[in-house]
């Protein structure tokens, strides 16, 4: 079974934004566009923005929706910061487990902590590079710690219930093909395929797909424009001009081949929450352009079978 979500950062929300940009909508009002485009799930934005314990899961169940995982970085490279970081997984994990009877009772499938690895200063000021850069990825050294340190990670959730996937993202020592390939060989992680982080880092979603088709099983779906980010890459780009330069674009347009890839899904049997992104910052107009995208995305998708 397929389900169809969104997600908080699609309308500007998100862990850059939340509570430091103006002009960022409240989670209740998000809940209600994403159910009114459509879709059958969300996912969490940081912890609280969607509310807390009983408070949530009222919020998910009164408007039919499902909770599809969370996001959080964590210092897989860093031991000495990873009991504070398993304390915000564990956070995390108590919004899943309270929204976990909305998804049992909607018969939509569990959420996944989508965790990835927290970044350093000198990929969030060279995102997009290590795909032809390898010297900035991590040392044997840190590779070694980051595998001990992503296993207390994956333990904590799965001793809770959860099973958790890896989330490549741009800036982060996680972005590259060759990176990704490198987590699924140290660790028992399965992997949530972003194809427009993808896409950014110089990677084939759909080939990707077809490739790691036995441990991709949580796919965010988003489009990327390839030139916008070789253009960031060419200035010297931090990781928040992805962002501001919109390099993230609405489905159809972009870079993302969508009918190969819902061909590609269909082909490896995938099973799961597909979750749309759309990343945006907010600012004074753009609530009414990110509902309208939204619609327009989920149409896309309906019109390929989901």
């Amino acid at each position: 079974m397929i389900s169809v979500a969104n997600a908080p950062i699609s309308y500007g929300a998100f862990e850059l934004t939340v509570g430091i940009y103006p002009n960022v909508p409240d989670g209740e009002g998000v809940l209600d566009r994403v159910r009114d485009a459509g879709y059958v799930g969300i996912d969490l934005g940081p912890v609280g923005y969607l509310g807390l314990g009983d408070t949530l899961a009222s919020n998910l169940e009164s408007r039919g929706l499902g909770l599809t995982g969370g996001y959080l970085e964590l210092p897989f490279h860093d031991s000495d910061s990873m009991p504070k970081s398993l304390e915000e997984l564990s956070e995390l994990i108590e919004a899943f487990e309270a929204a976990a009877p909305v998804n049992e009772r909607l018969g939509l499938p569990p959420a996944r902590p989508t965790i990835a690895v927290m970044s350093q200063p000198h990929r969030r000021a060279m995102p997009g590079r290590a795909v032809n850069e390898r010297e900035l990825g991590y040392t044997d050294q840190q590779w070694e710690t980051f595998a001990v340190n992503a296993e207390r990670a994956a333990g904590l959730c799965r001793d809770r219930g959860f099973e958790p996937v890896f989330h490549n993202e741009t800036g982060t020592n996680v972005e590259a093909p060759w990176e990704i390939e490198k987590v699924m060989e140290l660790t028992s992680f399965d992997v949530c395929l972003d194809t427009g982080h993808l896409i950014a880092c110089g990677g084939d979603p759909v080939a990707s797909l077809r490739k790691w088709r036995d441990r991709v099983t949580h796919i965010h779906v988003k489009s990327a424009a390839r030139a916008k980010m070789q253009e960031l890459i060419d200035r010297g780009g931090d990781v928040e001009d992805i962002w501001a330069q919109r390099v993230f674009s609405r489905l159809g347009e972009g870079d993302l081949d969508l009918p190969a890839l819902a061909a590609a899904i269909k082909d490896v049997d995938y099973s799961g929450w597909i979750v749309v992104e759309q990343d945006i910052f907010p600012d004074d107009d753009s609530l009414p352009a990110a509902e309208a995208d939204q619609r327009h995305n989920r149409q896309v998708l309906a019109d390929l079978g989901f």
